[in-house]
C-alpha cells in the first residue's frame, strides 16, 4: 500500500513531514526539480547546438547551429557551467545582504524563464543574452535554495541533516533525468528552439510552485541576516556602475578596431574563474571577524574545496567532451531504434535517484556502528573514481582514434556509473559540510563559495579548449584521470589533520 509523502511527525503529532522531514523540504524539492528541468535540458542540447552546421557536428545531425569547432563549443559551455556558479557567489550575497534568501530565488526563478526565452529565439545574439540571463538567474538560485534546505533543520547536529540534503539532491536528479528525454530528445531530433522553450516552461511551473508554497518554509529564509545600510548600498551602487562603464568602453573599443572574436569574450571570464575563487577563501579566512573554531574550519574547508574542484574538471565533461565523443564515435542502436546522442545525459540522473537511496542509508547504518567513513574519507574516495571513469574513457578512444571506427555505447554507460558513485561520495556530502562549516557571518555566501569550486573545475576546461587542446586526446584523458587519483591520495594520507581541524563538525 502507497504511503503519502506527508505524514505524522514521531515528535509532534499535528506536524506534517516529508519522508520524515520538514515539509518545506518538499516544496524546495519541487522547486529545484524543475528548475534542473530546464537547466539540464537546455545543458544536454547546448553542445550540440553550438556545433551543429559546422565540421565537428556528427554526420547526419541536425543542422541550424551555430557551426563553432568542438574546441571552441567545448571552451564556450565550459565557460557558460563556470559562470552558472561563479554567479552564486553574489546570488549568495544577495541572500545574505539584500533580498534574502526567499525573496532571491523567486526573482532568479523569473530571471532565469526569461534567459532560457531569450534561448528559444534565432539568432547569435539573442543566443547569448539567454546564456548571460540563465547563469544569472541561476547563480541567485542556487546559493540560496541549498541554504533555505539548511534553515529546515534546528541544528547542525540534527541526525536527518545530510538526509535531507540526499533527499533535496534526488530532486535536482529527477528533473535533470527528465529533461534530455524530453527538452533533449525534441531539441536534438525536431528543432533546437523549441527544446529551449520547453525549458522555459519548465522554469515556470517551478516558480509557480515555489510561490504557492511558501508558507511551507523555514521564517528564517524571509531573513536579510546581514542587510546593507543606506551608505553601504551606495557604495555597491556606484561601484557596479563603474565596472560596468570600464566594460563598455574597453570591448567598445576592441570592436570599434574590428578585433573582436568570441575569444575576447571568453578568456577574461575564464581568468577571472580562476582567480575569484582564491580571492574569496583569502578574504574569508582573513576574516578577523570570526571565531578560532569558525578559522579553523574554514582552513578544513580549503581541502575540500581543492578536490571539488579537481572532481568537477573531469565530471562535467560529460556535457562536452563525452556528448560529442558518443554524437561521432559510439554505435547507439537499441533494438533497431537509433538513440539520440542527449539521452546519454540522462544516464547520470537516473543512477544518481536509484543510488542516492542507498547511500543515504549506507552512511546512517555506518554511522550507527561508528563506522560512517568521514567527510575527508568520502571526497578522497570520490577523487580516485572519477580519475578511473577517465582511464576508463581512454580505451574506447583509443580505438577510435585516427579512424571511423564506432564503440558501442555501453562504454558510456560503464563511464557516467563510475562518474555517478563518485558524485554520490562528494556532492550532497560537500552540500552538508559547507552549511555545517560556514561562518555564520557567511551563511548563504559559504554556499556560493562551494558553488565556486565548479567554477574553478570548468575554468581549467574552458582554458584548455580555448588554448585548441584535443580535450579528446587519449593522453589528455589520461593525464587529467592521472592528476585526480594523485590528488584523491594525497587528500587520503592528510586525512587526520583536517578532521582535526573540522573539529566537531564531521
Amino acid at each position: 500500500m502507497a504511503s503519502s509523502l506527508t505524514k505524522a511527525s514521531p515528535s509532534a503529532a499535528h506536524e506534517k513531514t516529508f519522508l520524515g522531514h520538514p515539509v518545506g523540504l518538499a516544496t524546495l524539492f519541487m522547486t529545484e526539480m524543475w528548475e534542473r528541468f530546464s537547466y539540464y535540458g537546455m545543458r544536454a542540447l547546448l553542445v550540440l547546438y553550438l556545433v551543429s552546421g559546422g565540421a565537428d557536428a556528427a554526420t547526419g545531425s541536425q543542422g541550424g547551429g551555430l557551426a563553432f569547432t568542438a574546441a571552441t563549443a567545448t571552451a564556450i559551455y565550459s565557460v557558460y557551467v563556470a559562470m552558472v556558479y561563479l554567479m552564486a557567489m553574489p546570488g549568495g550575497w544577495f541572500g545574505d545582504r539584500v533580498w534574502g534568501a526567499r525573496k532571491t530565488v523567486a526573482i532568479a526563478g523569473g530571471v532565469i524563464m526569461a534567459g532560457h526565452v531569450s534561448l528559444a529565439l534565432p539568432g547569435q545574439i539573442a543566443f547569448f543574452v539567454g546564456l548571460l540571463l540563465v547563469a544569472l538567474g541561476s547563480g541567485l538560485l542556487k546559493a540560496n535554495i541549498s541554504t533555505m534546505v539548511g534553515h529546515l533543520y534546528k541544528g547542525l547536529d540534527d541526525s536527518r541533516r545530510d538526509s535531507g540534503f540526499t533527499i533535496f539532491y534526488i530532486g535536482i536528479n529527477v528533473g535533470a533525468f527528465a529533461a534530455p528525454l524530453v527538452i533533449g530528445t525534441i531539441g536534438e531530433t525536431v528543432n533546437w528552439h523549441l527544446g529551449f522553450l520547453l525549458a522555459a516552461i519548465g522554469m515556470g511551473v517551478g516558480l509557480v510552485i515555489y510561490l504557492l508554497a511558501a508558507r511551507t518554509l523555514n521564517p528564517e529564509s524571509s531573513v536579510v541576516p546581514n542587510p546593507l545600510s543606506p551608505a553601504e548600498r551606495k557604495a555597491v551602487i556606484l561601484k557596479a556602475l563603474a565596472v560596468l562603464a570600464v566594460i563598455a568602453v574597453f570591448y567598445g573599443a576592441v570592436a570599434v578596431a574590428g578585433m573582436f572574436t568570441i575569444k575576447w569574450a571568453l578568456y577574461p571570464i575564464t581568468i577571472a574563474g580562476l582567480i575569484i575563487p582564491v580571492a574569496v577563501l583569502v578574504r574569508i579566512k582573513r576574516d578577523k571577524d570570526l571565531s578560532a573554531g569558525e578559522q579553523s574550519r574554514m582552513s578544513a574547508y580549503i581541502w575540500f574545496f581543492v578536490a571539488a574542484a579537481v572532481f568537477w574538471m573531469i565530471y562535467d565533461q560529460g556535457g562536452s567532451t563525452l556528448s560529442l565523443f558518443g554524437d561521432k564515435n559510439s554505435e547507439r542502436s537499441l533494438f533497431g531504434w537509433e538513440v539520440p546522442t542527449v539521452i546519454f545525459q540522462a544516464l547520470n540522473p537516473l543512477f544518481v535517484v536509484a543510488l542516492a537511496p542507498v547511500f543515504a542509508a549506507l552512511w546512517v547504518v555506518l554511522a550507527r556502528r561508528n563506522r560512517e567513513p568521514s567527510t575527508i574519507v568520502k571526497f578522497s574516495g570520490a577523487l580516485v573514481l572519477v580519475g578511473f571513469s577517465f582511464f576508463l574513457f581512454a580505451i574506447p578512444l583509443n580505438q577510435t582514434a585516427g579512424n571511423d571506427t564506432k564503440v558501442t555505447m555501453w562504454w558510456l554507460v560503464l563511464i557516467f556509473l563510475v562518474q555517478t558513485v563518485a558524485e554520490l561520495c562528494l556532492s550532497p556530502v560537500g552540500l552538508s559540510v559547507t552549511t555545517k562549516m560556514a561562518p555564520q557571518k557567511y551563511a548563504s555566501q559559504m554556499m556560493g563559495v562551494w558553488f565556486l569550486a565548479v567554477t574553478a573545475g570548468d575554468c581549467v576546461t574552458g582554458l584548455l579548449g580555448l588554448a585548441d587542446v584535443k580535450l579528446d586526446g587519449v593522453g589528455v584523458i589520461l593525464f587529467q584521470a592521472a592528476a585526480a587519483v594523485i590528488a584523491g591520495l594525497a587528500i587520503y594520507m592528510y586525512r587526520k589533520k583536517v578532521d582535526a581541524l573540522m573539529g566537531d563538525m564531521k
